[in-house]
């Protein structure tokens, strides 16, 4: 995928940039949020109209969203907040971060298997139709999201924002845009 002015695209959303890396944060859940709309989409449609280019397409953009996207995500919170936020004396905390890379984990396990069903649905001439496994996957893969954003915007990253000065926020801003470089 080609960058362009150094960014890879779909990575920056208009009006918020590297310089707010908590408002890139959240700007990068709500494309989840909208990538796993698109998912819910995609298998209603298939249920309805089985494959065609429609669902090949949006199948091609949840991969790209998933297999890009959302893992320098997780990676910007693995390296910039949960440290500062795991050496907190506060233990309610701690579990939380604790939780929160539990869940990294399991939705990277998850995705691997998704990716799988994704990739045949894009790439097939044939592609199966909607397992009930395939059902089960999509189901916990979007309910740890949708459980997990809430607790990162409503606790990890006011947190984390109390906890980063000026500096190390412009230093944050500067590495998430290095690995997002092409």
């Amino acid at each position: 995928m080609p960058a362009t002015n150094g960014v890879v695209p779909g990575f920056n959303t208009p009006g918020v940039g590297f310089d707010q890396p908590f408002e890139m944060l959240e700007a990068c859940h709500e494309r989840v949020q909208r990538t796993l709309g698109l998912l819910g989409r995609l298998s209603d449609h298939i249920q309805a109209h089985g494959h065609d280019a429609s669902s090949r397409s949006a199948a091609a953009d949840i991969l790209r969203y998933f297999d890009i996207a959302a893992p320098l995500h997780h990676e910007d919170e693995e390296r910039h907040l949960f440290p500062a936020l795991s050496k907190s004396d506060d233990a309610d905390m701690r579990k939380l971060v604790s939780r929160l890379r539990a869940d990294h984990v399991n939705l990277s396990a998850l995705w691997s298997r998704l990716r799988v069903v994704l990739l045949a649905w894009r790439d097939l001439d044939r592609p199966p139709s909607i397992s009930k496994a395939d059902h089960a996957l999509m189901d916990e893969f979007s309910q740890i999201y949708t459980s997990h954003i809430p607790l990162e915007e409503s606790l990890a990253y006011p947190r984390a924002r109390s906890l980063i000065d000026a500096a190390q926020l412009a230093d944050i801003g500067r590495e998430m845009a290095i690995r997002r470089r092409g």
